[in-house]
């Protein structure tokens, strides 16, 4: 079970959360952009909910979905799997994606203030809450004008008690930086990090502003799991298959050599003390920073004990750490 050191504070907002959380792209199954997939292949909705059910079995209390994922999919199976101890965890969620349920293709983002308020209620329904407790802004590179509009909205829906605090999803440390300094419940930014690489210059804006850090591709989009080499291939149905622009750790469908050599030199520290490679990838995290709360997406009951193995094991030694980064060139 988790303990107290296990835990975390979402920055300003107060809210307690586990040291590990769960990600849950991943179950939201399939959704397009056109003929491009943005999800992970099909999935089992009985899996997901056993895989989420056991996270909180085992201590996990913080889970992160988005409206999109699954074109809403990803909070109705959230919403079933979370029934009955929805008073025991901590629900985040994401607006500023469009799209069809029924077609399960993505529309045009959409950050105005009227979307936040619409949305909301639409996220409500089928996470079947009658709160929120993280709403995060998920478009990356929204422009810092437009992001600074949505402060009023998002506050009052705090005042209405439809959410508890905000937050933004975003990579650039400019606009993580102006969104905490104008919104008193801003409380958290989401970045994507992993021991390989990542947007390591939101951390200092974090800790400026009191935020909790939520770590996306904290195992770098699997290629820290273990299983792929070379010659693996991902199916064309999974977002990694086609490898849009931004999957920088795979390349059409195969993942990226100068990755696979990154994990090769680091493989054996990370794994020192009996430690799963993935256990040493979340274990680096919160050896590097403090504030961070990984989010791994999970699909199945195996995924989710592996990850929440790492708990047991904690952080990196500070030796450790060091060696980590030596090798890795950042120090």
């Amino acid at each position: 079970m988790v303990t107290v050191m296990d835990k975390r504070t979402l920055g300003r907002s107060g809210i307690e959360v586990s040291a590990l959380g769960m990600g849950c792209w991943a179950i939201g199954g399939p959704f397009w952009a056109g003929a491009q997939p943005l999800g992970w292949g099909e999935v089992d909705d009985e899996e997901s909910i056993r895989a989420v059910r056991r996270a909180v079995e085992l201590g996990v209390t913080f889970f992160d979905t988005a409206n999109v994922y699954g074109a809403g999919h990803s909070e109705k199976v959230l919403a079933r799997a979370l029934a009955g101890r929805r008073d025991e965890v901590v629900i985040a969620t994401k607006f500023g994606g469009t799209f069809d349920e029924e077609t399960r293709q993505t529309g045009p983002d959409d950050g105005t203030p009227a979307n936040v308020r619409r949305s909301v209620h639409e996220s409500l329904r089928r996470l079947g809450t009658d709160r929120i407790d993280l709403y995060q802004l998920h478009i990356n590179g929204l422009p810092i004008p437009e992001a600074l509009d949505l402060i009023p909205t998002l506050e009052s829906l705090v005042d209405e008690g439809l959410i508890r605090a905000y937050g933004w999803s975003t990579d650039f440390p400019e606009r993580a930086d102006a969104f905490a300094a104008a919104g008193p419940r801003c409380a958290t930014i989401q970045a994507d990090l992993s021991v390989l690489r990542g947007s390591f210059a939101v951390l200092p804006v974090a800790e400026k502003h009191d935020l909790g850090v939520i770590i996306r591709g904290p195992l770098a989009m699997g290629l820290l799991g273990g299983r792929y080499t070379a010659t693996s291939e991902l199916p064309r149905d999974d977002v990694r298959g086609l490898s849009p622009e931004w999957m920088t750790y795979f390349t059409d469908g195969r993942p990226a050599p100068e990755f696979l050599t990154r994990i090769g030199a680091i493989r054996d520290i990370l794994t020192s003390g009996g430690r799963t490679l993935a256990q040493g990838a979340l274990a680096w995290l919160w050896a590097y920073d403090g504030r961070t709360v990984p989010i791994p997406g999970c699909r199945t009951v195996a995924q989710v004990e592996e990850n929440a193995g790492a708990l047991a094991h904690g952080p990196l030694t500070s030796a450790e750490l060091a060696d980590v980064e030596r090798l890795m060139g950042r120090r």
